[in-house]
This record gives structure tokens, C-alpha cells and sequence, in this order.
């Protein structure tokens, strides 16, 4: 059983990857503020008391599902708006909520130059997760961001371990075609 403290811990710990996490899927800043929170309160409400081992995977189910409920309730809503409505909301947000991100000085070295390549490597990373058919965003940032094993992430995602597989290495193609065609050397 874990105590308030462990899951305090545990939530802190994870709250900027999850925030990311939701930023890429649901494109709105303060979306995914609002999808990380809802998720970090299921978890604290229905698994709290769970032993704090479980919680990373707990979790992981919690904020997937979580974002795809914020998905279906848009579909709903747009679909009651243009059936009520005789105008559009026009809502359509350009605006990339990953440019208020910007890289950890975790392994940054202090070269400007070493700086500068990286973030465009990553800016050009992010565009192409952006490009991404959902599923193979979430497989890739599950695997290589979240670094989860095969079988962790199919459980998250609710497939098989080959879906997994296969999501994963359509999106990696898919990004290392993007790198190469911005002249980035792999």
C-alpha cells in the first residue's frame, strides 16, 4: 500500500513527461494542463492506495484514456454545434503549444552551436510528430520517450504487443524520413 507521500512523489515526478505527453496528442496547452490534471486525480482517487509500483502503468492507462475521452467528448460537441448552429466556431487553433516547451539543459552542452542544432533537430522532430496518425504517436512516445517496454505499452494502448511493434516502426521510419529531408545526418 503506498502512502500519500509515495504517490505525491510519484505525481511530481511524472508531471512534466505527462503534460508533454498530452501537449503532443491534444495540441492545446492548456488542454492537456487540463487532461494531466484530471488523470493525476483519477489516479490519486481510484489507485491511491495501490502499492506506488503500480502507479507508473496506473497511470500511463489513465492518461491515455483520459486524452481520448477529451477526444470523443470533442466529437461529440462538434457534432451537437453543427446540428444546432447555423455558423461554424471557427476554432480551428494554429498555434503550436509546443513552442512554450522549450528543451531541459539536462544534456545540453554549452556550445551555442551544439545548441542551436539540437533544437532544431528537435523542432524538426516535433513537426513530425505532429504529421504522426495518432497511434503511432503514442507507440513512439510511449517506447522511446517514456521508455516502456513492448508489453507495457500494449497495455496502455489496449493492442497487441505487434501492434506495438508495427506502430513503432512506421513512426520511426516516418521521422527519420522527415530528418533526412531536412538535411539532418542519422
Amino acid at each position: 500500500m503506498a502512502t500519500p507521500q509515495e504517490l505525491s512523489d510519484f505525481l511530481a515526478e511524472v508531471e512534466r513527461r505527462a503534460f508533454r505527453q498530452a501537449a503532443y496528442a491534444v495540441r492545446d496547452d492548456h488542454v492537456a494542463l487540463d487532461v494531466v490534471q484530471d488523470a493525476m486525480l483519477k489516479l490519486a482517487q481510484s489507485y491511491g492506495a495501490r502499492p506506488a509500483s503500480e502507479f507508473p502503468m496506473l497511470f500511463q492507462r489513465i492518461l491515455q484514456n483520459t486524452i481520448r475521452d477529451h477526444f470523443r467528448r470533442q466529437k461529440v460537441r462538434n457534432l451537437w454545434t453543427t446540428l444546432l448552429s447555423s455558423f461554424s466556431s471557427g476554432d480551428d487553433d494554429e498555434r503550436d503549444p509546443l513552442e512554450t516547451l522549450s528543451p531541459q539543459d539536462e544534456d545540453v552542452s554549452v556550445n551555442p552551436q551544439a545548441q542551436l542544432e539540437q533544437g532544431q533537430t528537435l523542432a524538426i522532430i516535433e513537426a513530425a510528430l505532429r504529421n504522426l496518425p495518432p497511434r503511432q504517436r503514442e507507440a513512439f512516445v510511449l517506447r522511446y520517450w517514456e521508455d516502456m517496454d513492448v508489453a507495457e505499452t500494449a497495455t496502455i494502448m489496449g493492442c497487441s504487443q505487434g501492434s506495438v511493434k508495427t506502430h513503432c516502426s512506421r513512426a520511426t521510419h516516418a521521422l527519420a524520413a522527415a530528418l533526412r529531408k531536412q538535411g539532418v545526418k542519422l
